[in-house]
């Protein structure tokens, strides 16, 4: 009488897969809880201004403008700007080259995109956001004193723009801006299908490290 064969049980997924099952489902059900809520379009705005095919035309704008150029600490921080720029999309290229999450399966078509951008870890968005609002953050002082060296050369045409109020005070009321904007514009790729909960998160990180290291090596 043959025994019975019994099959040992399958061993239990590992930490990394139970983390990337709840990031998979908790993604899915918060696109699928907001994708009837939130309007297509606002999510789609929100993309477009974390672009980077919008943001290194302006950095270079803003670096070639007479507003850097008339004021060194302005200049200074367009010039980190457009670096970091380019460290970030260096940090996150070979980021997504070497982990190779695939997006997510309810992702909606994505159109004609770099070969980098079929990779879902890290978020570029996320990163690149971050990444302004934290140089940002930290280039505070600098701005503030860029806004004064340029108000002392001609007052009546900065007060048109930005108005009367004290240099710290703009800067910080554009810093609170700033940072609204990255949380928006980071929550939106989820929202959208382009990427899951730990991919922002990760992207987030990435911003502020290279915010830092911008800041502490690449500031001329």
């Amino acid at each position: 009488m043959a025994k019975p064969n019994h099959q040992p049980p399958p061993p239990p997924p590992s930490l990394l897969r139970r983390i990337i099952h709840l990031d998979t489902t908790l993604s899915h059900k918060l696109h699928t809880l907001f994708e009837p809520v939130i309007p297509r379009a606002a999510l789609k705005l929100l993309e477009i201004t974390g672009d980077g095919r919008l943001w290194f035309p302006l950095s270079l704008s803003l670096l070639l403008s007479p507003i850097s150029l008339h004021s060194s600490s302005l200049y200074s921080f367009s010039l980190s700007l457009l670096l970091g720029l380019i460290t970030d999309i260096i940090f996150i290229g070979l980021l997504k080259h070497f982990i190779k999450r695939r997006r997510p399966q309810y992702n909606p078509a994505m159109g004609r995109t770099l070969p980098v951008d079929h990779w879902s870890f890290p978020s570029g968005h996320s990163s690149r956001v971050f990444f302004i609002a934290s140089l940002f953050y930290l280039s505070i002082t600098a701005v503030a004193q860029g806004i004064d060296h340029l108000r002392f050369r001609d007052r009546a045409i900065v007060d048109r723009w930005i108005g009367k109020r004290d240099s710290d005070e703009i800067v910080m009321i554009f810093l609170v801006f700033l940072w609204i904007w990255s949380v928006f514009t980071s929550v939106s790729r989820v929202l959208l299908g382009r990427h899951f909960v730990l991919d922002v998160v990760a992207g987030a990180f990435v911003g502020f490290f290279n915010g830092f290291i911008v800041h502490r090596f690449l500031w001329f």
